[in-house]
């Protein structure tokens, strides 16, 4: 325990001295800047966490999860758009969300059917027509709604409600959607697993990016309103800092609840399932409904997190959402920091973003020197392309991190640590 005490010590002052120079070349607002979004970033990784380190949950749709819940927090907080409430679309979606909840209730219901001796291939036939009904009623009352909304108000707009509540729906979203993606995966293996939630997190990627009466789709919408004041009405150093307080405070209240929670008899049965959960089966747990429970909480967590870095960019586009900023990065981070340890996530986050972030400005700065040199000792000309091929060494950096990393500490920089139970 003294060993992974003092490597810790060691890798957090190595790290800070990383930041400071960062804050030295770059300026303060840039490493504010970075420092906010690696904070949201943290608590994304402390969501998978739950799901990778604490389950074994191998969860490749984090970009829809991410998407989902910045949608709700949009929805929420934008201020309202009159020109939308002003006309009779309200109630149309209205008449469409009653028809829908009907038609759920309904295919439940004869999903339910066995239990009074339906045989299994008509309670299947019935379930999809009554599915099929829905969509079909549904969709037919959709199409009209929307299009007036497309001619009239252009777009649903937001409900104007503060920011903090936007950021609870966005978690409350995905941890919703979470339970539903769950019933679906959570039965297969997973490499199975990971092909089902990139697949549905693709499909809401999709769903958002085309649903223009929704979110404007590739119009964009922006600007997201903030829980502090703007750099418009501050600075952008007194903005940042003050959002970055409100980030570092949520990073702060996660990590003690998830602390608690793994050292207590509930981490105790989490851990058991997770390293084998046959025998844990043996002793009459639920395994299924505790991997619900940990996707759901992991997704909710995810979501906030998300919504706060959506939040923080002031805009939200759907098709900015791609794998490799809002899943494979956020596995990278984990899997550096440490997975299943929260303090191990932490740091891996805050380590591969600053890697992430400026290994853009360090190569071109490298490629830079090359070419002057070059010219004065050789007579080379340079590309003119140095500043993409500086952004494009962003992955070749982040690639042999993780190469490094997984050759030298399999388990991380800050593996796991043996648990105290209360």
């Amino acid at each position: 325990m003294k060993t992974m005490a003092n490597r810790e010590i060691l890798l957090f002052s190595g790290l800070a001295i990383i930041i400071a120079l960062v804050f030295a070349w770059m300026g303060s607002a840039y490493g504010m800047r970075m420092l906010v979004e690696a904070s949201c970033y943290a608590i994304i990784g402390l969501g998978l966490t739950i799901q990778w380190g604490y389950a074994g949950l191998f969860n490749v749709g984090v970009m829809g999860f991410i998407a989902s819940a910045a949608f709700a927090s949009l929805l929420v907080t934008f201020p309202v758009n009159q020109a939308f409430w002003d006309t009779e679309a309200p109630g149309m979606l209205a008449h469409a969300a009653l028809v829908f909840a009907i038609g759920v209730a309904v295919i439940y219901g004869v999903s339910q059917s066995h239990r009074l001796g339906l045989p299994r291939k008509l309670r299947t036939l019935l379930t999809l027509i009554a599915a099929a009904i829905t969509y079909l009623w549904v969709q037919g009352l959709m199409d009209p709604a929307t299009t007036l909304i497309e001619r009239n108000g252009g777009w649903v707009g937001g409900l104007g409600l503060p920011v903090w509540m936007g950021w609870i729906a966005g978690g409350i979203v995905a941890g919703v959607l979470g339970w539903a993606m769950g019933r679906i995966t959570l039965g297969l293996r997973a490499d199975y697993m990971a092909i089902a939630t990139l697949g549905i997190s693709e499909i809401i990627k999709a769903f958002l990016k085309n649903a223009d009466w929704l979110t404007r789709g590739t119009l964009t919408v922006s600007p997201l309103p903030w829980p502090v004041p703007t750099p418009q009405e501050i600075g952008f150093i007194a903005s940042r800092s003050a959002y970055l307080s409100i980030t570092a405070i949520l990073i702060v209240v996660v990590y003690i609840l998830l602390q608690r929670a793994w050292a207590s008899p509930w981490g105790r049965m989490m851990r058991a399932i997770r390293d084998n959960e046959f025998a844990s089966a043996a002793m009459g747990k639920d395994i299924n409904r505790r991997r619900l429970e940990m996707f759901m909480i992991g997704n909710f967590i995810i979501g906030v997190g998300g919504a706060a870095l959506v939040t923080f960019t002031s805009i939200f586009d759907p098709a900015s959402f791609v794998p490799l900023n809002h899943t494979f990065l956020i596995w990278v981070m984990i899997i550096v920091g440490g997975a299943g340890n929260n303090l191990g996530t932490i740091f891996g986050v805050l380590l591969v973003y600053v890697i992430w972030t400026m290994s853009e400005p360090a190569a071109l700065f490298l490629f830079q020197q090359a070419a002057v040199w070059g010219d004065r000792l050789f007579d080379w000309q340079a590309p003119a392309d140095l500043a993409t091929r500086a952004l494009q060494m962003r992955v070749f950096v982040i690639g042999l991190t993780i190469t490094l990393v997984l050759r030298f500490a399999p388990d991380g920089l800050l593996p796991e640590k043996p648990v105290k139970y209360e």
